[in-house]
């Protein structure tokens, strides 16, 4: 008889150690997902992809009153936008730029039909220096003092999605312009 208590202990035992090691499994997972759920809500940057960066407020093109050279507004094309965004003359890092997305717009084989290639400026000169040089570059105009100076990823509805510096023309813009071409179905 105290055989068999002992082996009853003993099962109590071992049911108790394991009721605990599962119970303690699930604690710490609860607490693990509910610490990265409020690190996730504090907008900690962690797990993202893209290279450029958000623009932010969200921005449209109707609302920067976008026009091309016939004055037209330039409404939702259904096609993706490359923009090289110059308050003043283009030179310097912004004329790389342009030579860096013409490159890149090669880059893209299939996917060049996708995207257009744009100088943005707030009044198109009339003497256009680059015209010459890049034929498929379009001239547009607008209100774009709130708009920093880089390279814009404009989306076929007309949304204004990642803007670069100058300086990351080339591979950050063409990776990400890729990832989008990959997952949109519009455009």
């Amino acid at each position: 008889m105290a055989d068999v208590q002992a082996a009853q202990a003993a099962q109590r035992r071992k049911n108790r150690i394991q009721l605990i090691t599962i119970l303690s499994i699930a604690v710490l997972s609860l607490a693990g997902s509910y610490g990265l759920f409020h690190l996730a809500r504090q907008g900690e940057v962690w797990g993202t992809t893209n290279k450029g960066e958000f623009v932010t407020p969200p921005t449209t093109v109707r609302s920067l009153d976008i026009r091309d050279q016939q004055n037209q507004p330039v409404t939702e094309g259904g096609t993706w936008w490359l923009w090289v965004v110059s308050p003043g003359s283009c030179e310097g890092e912004c004329d790389r730029a342009l030579h860096q997305l013409r490159q890149l717009h090669a880059l893209l084989n299939k996917d060049a039909n996708r995207v257009r290639r744009a100088l943005v400026q707030r009044w198109i000169p009339a003497n256009q220096p680059f015209a010459d040089r890049y034929p498929k570059l379009k001239f547009l105009s607008g209100r774009i003092q709130d708009l920093g100076p880089g390279i814009y990823i404009v989306d076929p509805i007309g949304n204004l999605v990642f803007r670069y510096p100058f300086a990351d023309a080339g591979k950050p813009v063409l990776e990400d312009l890729k990832k989008l071409l990959k997952v949109s179905q519009i455009g």
